[in-house]
């Protein structure tokens, strides 16, 4: 794992007297940019365009996000799956994205006598996924969840960086419920979306309802698209977020609320997502058996609470500017020895890091003079100094993410502290400032 590398960006008006414009701001946090010098991702012509590929920091982060989302969604009582990224094109006539959304398919494959298409969505596997088995209403609401991917065939025009690509994989689920229970299902999804913001750092721009605008290809159902729209007002007004109604912007089954968040340019992009869909249920002849030992058919809501990876992973490189809340980092601490005498104590501390699920890496003397690593790994949130004070006692030097430096304390404390920050994803480097002293 290694350290970021500088940005290259000017030191503040403080330091040259240069205030950055928006433009300037914009580039400084472009994630395209910023993903290279920070190693994150890269592209390739040989792999083709809109297929980026991760590099470990990249990898990291990434893997720290999905099992955030993964561990979140099991406290709120979904079950994982797996499905198949391929599937027969008769799937896809069945649930209507063949013809409302072949456009962004990729062409069919010739498998013998069938077709097979890379899916553009989830959802009709999990609705076969459902069928599968007998449904009491009982087992309702069943949520059913996956981090899976999915392919569109975007054009090269379009294509950038993370925000939109032709390989995706997106944090998915499907809650197959009673009508009584979709808008308690809804306003739970709003509820995990506001927290996983909070604990990323993301501030949404503003909650919008997507609905059906004129010419474009949705499903004739009047009746369906009026329940529909109607339970998602209801959701929204219940919950107290101002939204704004947006034509043209619907699934072509049905509406979504959608939360958007911009760019330091202010360009807009959907990254959470909750729909209901009464379409698919119909399609795939879904049902339960009720309480009157009848069939009935279940109501399916979607929803994506960080989006795709790539998207989310995007939009937390411009939000933060590389300087993710230390959960998410992919190096945690840097561990610096002043001399080579204190280097076997640095690799023990990094030992001990690994141990407690720490990312940790030793930068020593051979990555240039003290001053010049702790530049370089000035993203990284925790800077563990090691002299040869320290190194007799046990002890750290830690330098915060935001200039302070605390007094040397207990090697034990400090990462069972760090370690705490991070358990509880905290946004915050160091919740209590006693012994440190701030440095300008």
């Amino acid at each position: 794992m290694t350290s970021p590398k500088p940005r290259g960006e000017c030191p503040g008006a403080s330091a040259c007297g240069h205030s950055p414009s928006v433009r300037e701001e914009t580039a400084m946090h472009d994630h395209r940019k910023l993903g290279r010098e920070l190693e994150l991702f890269d592209t390739d012509p040989l792999i083709g365009a809109g297929l980026p590929y991760w590099l470990p920091d990249g990898a990291a982060l990434r893997h720290t996000l999905e099992e955030y989302i993964r561990g979140e969604e099991r406290l709120a009582g979904y079950r994982h799956v797996y499905s198949p990224v391929l599937g027969k094109r008769e799937l896809y006539e069945i649930s209507g994205h063949w013809s409302h959304y072949s456009d962004d398919m990729f062409p069919p494959m010739d498998l013998g006598a069938e077709q097979v298409v890379l899916r553009p969505s989830l959802c009709p596997h999990h609705a076969v996924i459902y069928r599968s088995r007998a449904h009491s209403y009982r087992e309702l609401p069943l949520r059913m969840a996956e981090l899976g991917g999915m392919y569109r065939s975007e054009l090269s025009g379009v294509l950038g960086g993370l925000t939109r690509v032709r390989s995706i994989q997106l944090n998915d689920a499907h809650i197959f419920c009673t009508l009584d229970q979709v808008a308690d299902e809804a306003r739970a999804a709003l509820g995990m979306i506001r927290r996983a913001y909070e604990a990323l750092g993301i501030r949404p721009a503003r909650f919008r309802l997507s609905l059906p605008g004129p010419g474009g290809k949705y499903v004739a159902a009047p009746e369906m698209w009026q329940r529909s729209t109607a339970l998602l007002t209801e959701v929204l007004e219940d919950s107290g977020l101002p939204y704004e109604p947006a034509g043209g912007e619907a699934a072509f089954y049905g509406p979504k609320i959608d939360v958007q968040v911009a760019d330091a340019a202010g360009r807009e992009s959907t990254l959470s997502t909750v729909q209901i869909d009464f379409h698919q249920p119909e399609r795939f002849d879904l049902h339960y058996i009720g309480a009157d030992g009848a069939k009935h058919r279940p109501v399916m809501v979607h929803r994506s609470i960080i989006g795709s990876v790539e998207r989310a992973v995007a939009h937390l490189v411009e939000q933060h500017g590389g300087a993710f809340p230390a959960w998410l980092s992919p190096t945690q601490v840097v561990i610096l020895p002043v001399s080579d005498g204190e280097l076997p104590n640095a690799e023990d501390l990094a030992r001990r890091c690994l141990a407690l699920g720490l990312r940790a890496e030793v930068a020593g003397r051979d990555r240039g003079s003290l001053g010049a690593r702790v530049r370089e790994a000035r993203l990284v949130p925790y800077q563990a100094v090691i002299g040869a004070a320290e190194a007799a006692g046990d002890r750290v030097a830690l330098r915060l993410r935001d200039g302070r430096r605390l007094d040397p304390m207990p090697a034990a404390e400090a990462l069972a502290r760090i370690g705490a920050l991070v358990a509880a994803r905290s946004t915050e480097v160091w919740e209590e400032a006693e012994g440190a002293e701030l440095r300008v």
